[in-house]
């Protein structure tokens, strides 16, 4: 390393050395990590060994590779760092997987917020290796003493079972970096959420497209004509098939297929990616306007280009985020009935409602959304039979249905297949 100096080898593996990087004549050692030398990876720890003697820096290189080997040999932590150090660590790293597109970047803002907001300030200054079942157990009462939701309220059951879900995926990549132990890492299920998901109503899905169709109109030039056209058509194409963001941020146009049945009837089929799998999922034919609207406009439309991009033709790493957030806001439909705040992932709990309420089967739905019928019965119980009175009740004396249906998902409200925005 070139900030290195008077490097003096000890044995295979250990050196002792200055730094001209800093002012004092402090030695320091470097061990190679004899696990990761077996596996051919040159993988080391350095220490400042807090001695300007030669001599006495040299026994105590010997001493710390002697304890380092201990703990390699017994399975033992070899790295001591703070929660807080370990954290930024772990959300640089999810940082980095929203750039090239594994995850989304609302994902990794969320989880960046957990990390500063709240579990930094729960573990922050705790050394890594000193957290345990006790403190995963604590956290809850902690959360609910020392905090508030945003309406001002009780911390809701869905935000603190997202911050541990941020906490157990710092503490796993501690494990994965053999910062802590295997046995270290958590056990026992997240807490359920028992709130809703917020998906949107049928009138509101209705006053969404309303409202959508003239908030293009009051662009401010073409430019955010261009993008609140696309962002529309976002919408309705997540409305309508129930893909996850990371998903869509994935797709390109080779993925989008327009296909026939046994029976002559045409539908969409998508090969979607997100979660590190592949999958592929079917729409009404009428979301294939959706996807022409926006490959009229588009910069980006040979089959390997990105689906949903900027103006220029580049990926759109946010997905309308800001542009969506101020359709709802505008809209009145930015939070829900409950009081909480809606975000891109609503499209996709609204197609799941829509659905159940229409009675499909959960079992089809699941494969469809690429998630477990336990996932949509946990989370979407909410569509109860109440919801389906015209199929149950359907045929039985004195039932007469008086429930109008909920609005078709393929259909674009007033919208039609000739009109472009």
């Amino acid at each position: 390393m070139s900030f290195q100096t008077d490097t003096t080898p000890l044995k295979d593996g250990l050196i002792i050395f200055r730094r001209t990087d800093v002012k004092h004549r402090m030695w320091y050692c470097r061990m190679a990590i004899p696990k990761e030398r077996r596996l051919g990876t040159n993988r080391y720890k350095i220490l400042c060994l807090k001695t300007t003697d030669e001599a006495a820096a040299r026994a105590r290189a010997f001493d710390y590779d002697a304890e380092m080997r201990f703990k390699v040999k017994h399975e033992m932590p070899i790295f001591e760092r703070t929660f807080a150090q370990v954290a930024q660590e772990y959300s640089d790293k999810e940082k980095g997987r929203a750039e090239v597109g594994q995850i989304t970047h609302h994902r990794w803002r969320v989880q960046d917020s957990h990390i500063r907001k709240q579990l930094n300030r729960f573990l922050g200054t705790t050394q890594i290796t000193l957290i345990g079942q006790d403190r995963w157990d604590e956290y809850p009462i902690w959360r609910q003493r020392n905090g508030k939701g945003r309406s001002g309220d009780r911390v809701s059951d869905g935000t603190i079972r997202s911050e541990m879900g941020t906490l157990k995926s710092v503490m796993a990549y501690a494990a994965s970096k053999q910062y802590i132990r295997d046995s270290q890492m958590f056990k026992g299920k997240l807490p359920l959420s028992k709130a809703r998901r917020e998906e949107f109503t049928p009138q509101e899905y209705r006053k969404l497209h309303t409202y959508a169709r003239k908030w293009i109109t009051e662009s401010r030039g073409k430019n955010n004509e261009w993008y609140r056209t696309v962002a529309y058509n976002f919408v309705l194409i997540m409305c309508n098939t129930g893909m996850r963001p990371s998903e869509a941020k994935n797709l390109r146009w080779r993925d989008v297929d327009i296909q026939t049945d046994k029976q002559g009837r045409q539908f969409v089929r998508l090969a979607v990616r997100g979660k590190g799998k592949h999958r592929n999922l079917v729409a009404a034919s009428n979301v294939a306007t959706y996807f022409e609207r926006i490959k009229e406009i588009s910069k980006a439309t040979t089959a390997d280009d990105f689906v949903f991009t900027t103006d220029q033709g580049k990926a759109a790493r946010t997905l309308y985020h800001s542009l969506i957030e101020g359709l709802l806001i505008e809209s009145g439909l930015q939070k829900s009935s409950s009081g909480s705040q809606r975000s891109t992932y609503c499209f996709r709990h609204t197609y799941a409602t829509f659905r159940l309420t229409e009675g499909v089967d959960v079992y089809f739905l699941a494969k469809q959304m690429g998630t477990s019928v336990k996932m949509i019965e946990d989370h979407y119980g909410h569509v109860n039979p109440v919801k389906n009175a015209e199929r149950i009740l359907k045929g039985l004396p004195g039932w007469e249905s008086n429930i109008p249906a909920s609005p078709d998902l393929a259909e674009d409200e007033g919208g039609g297949k000739d009109k472009k925005k």
